[in-house]
């Protein structure tokens, strides 16, 4: 969910003709030659009755309840209390908020929430309108927040089944299942053509091809609201859906999340907008603005786009919702304040922990006159129209509502079978020599790989956590590891089928299974320099060759996000498998991997890849329209059993120029591959932090995901009254001996909560009794509390104090003797010109 300089005139072509729209915030000029985005127009008739309606309710609001209906907050950061004292339009669950504070809350748990936040904002006594909420959530792959739902395979592999029907079957379980729980408002689906895969949100997109989005973008979105006209539509078992995001987020330049988007106009409607033609045709009633820009306009505040191509020329006449806090990157704009968002198109700011100061500043700007009552009331009368086409006048408690409290239906065999379909669709064969596939269900069977028995792995990011991280098989009650599957399979046949992560066994197996690939991710956090997975960690390559000498056949299942560069691995595979993210339905995987009893397939291979498979782990931009296309495994590419699945050793080299994430060791809320955040007491044993929080066992040292740009983009240190240290720990040493010569510096960029109370030092480590610090009490006393400041420390200057830097195991450490609390962004080291003197 969350700059770039506005550029100055920039002329905008919105179709094959020519169509100029300046550049200025709060104005649309057309040419008259203009051949503008496609008229689509609403598919719902125009109902006089209810824009009536609509009218009297707005004379009889206030500034206040009309400024509530355009600020959201996050659950987690607003009371119940104070959703009856602001009465507000709408809330949110972000990716890490729960009821009560857990994100793992059981189902019934939300329920009762929904109906606390309902009669909280419903309950009046001024006499003024009481106006339903909506409650909105990222069920981006299923209802995944919740433990127990049925959780589909993501995007990525749903685009490689090339089945709209399915896709409008999983938005029907999706929806229903969100009914359960009182939830009427999904952030979903999201309609972005990737362009280059190292974008960490590839995985959410269906496909490179705008083609492929066009075609699942309606039925996506008939699948949760119904279809128009219907009438079904938007009533029981069915929920508000939001085509995202408009426009252009899967094409930013060198796939950086929330990144600048080059394209030209028409390329920008031709292929980044192919989705929302078809979403708007069929009925969507809510479009959510991307964090991105294109060519430098942020589109949080983009009225050409918003406003001109939107709603004057594809005439949308939803609402439009901003992502989280992305009205704060707008220049001149901050999380707390930022009327160019509203008067640029947006009808509802996403405010989610900066909600208070956004009402005050906006309810400000309103009766200044910054923002016009005009503009004010188109963005709630467009609120109140999809409220209102939603039934949620008329739809009372959620708790009594129907299908809510039907926990049986969470997880239901019904909706399961729908999501195991799905994996079955999505699996792509890539390599099948020999035609060792399918396996005999009668074998002894190895299972091998740390994706063997793991859900949470190959469920992926927005899995009950934002990032997809902190849970385990246990909190997944209905879903099915992909070995549990391949055991039941087996069992049921006669054979049998071994748990080894580390591919160890007694008795030879007959053929092995392993799984493997990349660990959940989300959004910015997913952002990779290169194609290439895992550099240099050869974990998975190893396991493969081992089982590979020892003579046993080897099957690759590869859990991704996206297409990458594993040529080694692929080598070193009898058969290999791409599964991308699966979801909760491991048995999927068996379905198609295994034989019947009399050793035909029992399902083929249907899936088709949807995105390019790359030949170097430079082709990240790899695009099968392009000229001079040359990739391993094209667009559309899958093997079926009946094609000989035989392929000629790979190369392995590197070219030359590819680039590395050289110099990170802490940015856009993550860490490299493997590296850790460890923290400790006084004299206590270092404690590693799985995940975006945790503390040492006394509490004394904390750590916690706060936001800067971005949600949880930056991490919250504390030290208590005792002091201990903060370190990011390296999974092998590295070697900066080049940088330090360089004069490279280290940056760190940082915000004091709680200036110190004694003594702190950074440095660096090279093992348990070397290393190198220098004071920085001064320093962190000097700077402002509150504001983000940058520290830039020469390198040299740790290597004078002790630091050997060809064997850095701990690039990062902060050590306190006392009370501190800081928050940092990012830290790097770079050359940064002669650097700063060395602190004394």
């Amino acid at each position: 969910m969350p700059g770039y300089s506005r550029q100055g005139l920039r002329a905008v072509l919105l179709a094959a003709g020519a169509i100029a729209i300046a550049a200025a915030p709060h104005a649309t000029a057309q040419t008259p030659a203009a051949a503008p985005w496609p008229h689509v127009g609403s598919p719902l008739r125009p109902n006089p009755a209810m824009e009536a309606r609509i009218t009297k309710l707005l004379a009889a609001m206030s500034d206040e309840d009309k400024v509530a209906q355009i600020v959201q907050p996050d659950l987690a950061s607003v009371s119940v209390a104070e959703m009856h004292q602001y009465h507000f339009g709408s809330i949110l669950t972000g990716g890490n908020s729960g009821p009560n504070g857990n994100d793992k809350a059981p189902a019934p748990e939300w329920l009762a929430f929904a109906d606390s936040a309902w009669d909280a904002i419903m309950k009046r006594d001024d006499g003024r309108p009481a106006i339903p909420p909506i409650w909105g959530i990222d069920a981006v792959h299923g209802h995944a927040n919740i433990i127990g739902a049925t959780i589909f395979p993501q995007n990525v592999g749903l685009g490689a089944m090339r089945d709209p029907d399915l896709i409008r079957r999983i938005g029907v379980v999706t929806a229903k299942e969100m009914a359960v729980t009182g939830i009427d408002w999904d952030f979903s689906p999201t309609l972005a053509v990737v362009r280059d895969t190292r974008w960490g949100r590839s995985y959410e997109g269906f496909s490179e091809d705008p083609s492929i989005v066009r075609s699942y973008a309606g039925a996506m979105i008939e699948g949760l609201q119904g279809k128009p006209g219907t009438k079904e539509f938007l009533r029981d078992g069915k929920v508000i859906a939001t085509a995202k995001h408009f426009v252009g987020d899967g094409g930013t330049a060198n796939g950086v999340d929330q990144g600048d988007n080059p394209s030209s106009p028409e390329q920008i409607r031709d292929i980044h907008g192919a989705g929302y033609p078809p979403a708007i045709g069929a009925g969507v009633q809510a479009v959510m603005a991307s964090f991105s820009s294109v060519r430098g306009q942020k589109l949080s505040a983009d009225r050409d786009l918003l406003t001109g191509a939107l709603r004057e020329q594809m005439e949308f006449d939803g609402l439009t919702v901003g992502d989280w806090n992305a009205h704060g990157q707008v220049p001149g704009c901050s999380n707390t304040s930022c009327a160019a968002a509203i008067n640029a198109g947006m009808d509802m700011v996403m405010a989610p922990d900066s909600w208070k100061g956004f009402y005050a500043s906006t309810l400000a700007q309103v009766r200044s006159g910054e923002i016009s009552h005009a503009r004010l009331d188109e963005a709630v009368r467009r609120i109140l129209r999809v409220k209102l086409r939603a039934g949620m006048f008329d739809k009372g408690r959620p708790s009594s509502r129907p299908f809510a409290g039907r926990f049986d239906l969470l997880g239901s065999p019904e909706h399961r079978a729908v999501a195991r379909q799905a994996v079955r669709e999505s699996l792509v064969l890539l390599k099948n020599q020999g035609q060792v596939l399918p396996l005999s269900p009668k074998l002894n069977l190895l299972v091998a790989g740390d994706g063997a028995d793991n859900i949470p792995k190959q469920a992926g990011g927005w899995t009950i956590s934002w990032q997809g991280t902190g849970t385990t098989n246990a909190d997944f009650p209905h879903a099915q590891s992909i070995f549990a599957g391949i055991a039941e399979a087996t069992r049921s046949a006669g054979g049998s089928a071994t748990l080894s992560v580390d591919g160890s066994f007694t008795a030879k197996p007959d053929a092995a299974i392993v799984v493997f690939g990349e660990d959940p991710y989300a959004e910015f956090a997913g952002d990779r320099p290169t194609l290439e997975y895992r550099p240099g960690d050869t974990r998975d390559l190893d396991l493969l060759k081992k089982l590979k000498a020892q003579g046993i056949p080897v099957v690759s299942v590869f859990l991704s996000g996206r297409p990458l560069w594993v040529n080694p691995e692929i080598n070193a595979s009898d058969a290999f498998v791409a599964a991308f993210l699966p979801g909760g339905e491991g048995g999927g995987i068996a379905d198609v991997l295994l034989a019947d009893a009399r050793g035909k397939p029992r399902h083929d291979f249907h899936g088709k890849l949807s995105y390019s498979w790359p030949k170097r782990i430079d082709q990240s931009a790899l695009h099968h329209e392009d000229a001079g296309y040359d990739p391993l495994f094209a667009f559309g590419y899958g093997l079926t059993y009946a094609d000989k699945g035989d392929l000629a050793p790979l190369p392995e080299a590197h070219p030359a120029n590819a680039t590395r994430e050289d110099g990170m060791i802490f940015g856009r809320g993550k860490l490299p591959a493997n590296w850790s955040f460890d923290l400790a007491e006084p004299h206590g044993v270092a404690v590693p932090v799985k995940g975006n929080s945790g503390t040492t066992g006394g509490g004394m040292v904390r750590i916690s995901g706060v936001d800067r740009s971005a949600q949880e983009d930056a991490r919250a240190l504390v030290w208590g009254a005792a002091g201990g240290t903060a370190r990011i720990v390296a999974d092998k040493p590295i070697d900066i001996s080049r940088e330090s010569n360089a004069q490279y510096s280290l940056i760190v960029d940082y915000r004091i909560d709680t200036a110190p109370a004694s003594v702190v030092r950074l440095g660096m480590q090279c093992g348990d009794k070397c290393g190198g610090t220098v004071p920085l009490t001064a320093t962190l006393r000097a700077a402002p509390v509150g504001q983000w400041t940058t520290l830039t420390l020469p390198l040299p200057c740790l290597a004078k104090a002790g630091l050997d830097p060809k064997r850095v195991t701990a690039p990062f450490t902060l050590e306190s003797d006392g009370a501190l609390a800081l928050s940092i962004s990012g830290i790097h080291y770079t050359s940064a010109g002669a650097g700063d003197a060395c602190p004394q």
